[in-house]
């Protein structure tokens, strides 16, 4: 498949010479990620994944959001028959970010707005994340009921280390773009409505230096990062699964559309 000339339905995809650019494309959802649009995620990294003619992908939503997270509202989309069934269809978000942390090209996310959720698991899978002025990441599971999956902690601690990444995850406060530039979750901040120029000029000074080397070093240095991932998050689906069918999560979710604190009984 040519991602270039495919006729995707959620994504718009651009290319400029060594530089791909990949846009979300679900505006009347705020482009919360639904199976579908994970998918075509998916689908894209891989048909990238190990092409040598390009330097960089740049990942960008709209002009004043990247991406509400999961849709909620499309919860059944992930509900099979059996149990079984069930534990494969979750997987889909965090294939998704699998797929985009194993690009060979450096892969920059530009943000604007908010990003919040499962579209801040899929921005701290890529290489940098650019964030305009007002531009804010924001992590709700907890606070909803359910425990933070898709094997983003791991990635998460990375960047912030334990105490701040604990502190993101289990509060699931906004967190504006200077306190991310502070923490190490993004690398700049621009004006308002400029994070995907800034991007541009990312992968135009990425364009100039020499392929190889960089490739290696992208490798060598996740590779450095995540030695013990699989084993801080293979369970963390099954921890979805389980939480995700509690009392919590239920009070969690009706609290959030009634909008009103949750009443939470650890049930």
């Amino acid at each position: 498949m040519d991602p270039f000339a495919h006729a995707w339905d959620h994504l718009t995809v651009r290319r400029a010479g060594a530089v791909a650019e990949v846009a979300l494309n679900r505006p009347a959802a705020r482009n919360a990620l639904n199976t579908a649009l994970m998918e075509e995620l998916a689908a894209f990294a891989r048909s990238v994944r190990r092409r040598p003619d390009l330097t960089a992908v740049i990942l960008t939503g709209a002009a004043t959001y990247f991406s509400a997270g999961a849709d909620l509202a499309a919860q059944g989309e992930r509900t099979r028959p059996t149990l079984l069934e069930t534990r494969e269809a979750v997987m889909a978000g965090p294939d998704m970010c699998e797929a985009w942390e194993a690009i060979e090209a450096v892969t920059i996310v530009a943000i604007e707005g908010f990003c919040i959720g499962g579209g801040c698991a899929l921005a701290v899978a890529c290489d940098f994340r650019i964030m305009g002025q007002g531009a804010y990441l924001r992590l709700p599971e907890v606070p909803l009921g359910i425990n933070m999956s898709w094997r983003s902690l791991p990635r998460i601690t990375a960047l912030v280390g334990p105490a701040r990444a604990k502190r993101f995850v289990m509060f699931g406060e906004a967190t504006d773009a200077q306190v991310c530039l502070d923490w190490g979750f993004c690398d700049e901040v621009a004006a308002a409505g400029g994070a995907l120029a800034a991007a541009r000029t990312w992968a135009a000074r990425l364009a100039a230096l020499p392929p190889l080397p960089v490739r290696m070093t992208k490798e060598a240095v996740n590779a450095a990062v995540a030695g013990g991932a699989h084993a801080a998050t293979f369970m963390d689906r099954d921890q979805y699964l389980l939480t995700s069918r509690s009392a919590d999560f239920r009070e969690g979710v009706t609290a959030f559309f009634e909008k009103r604190p949750g009443r939470f009984q650890g049930d």
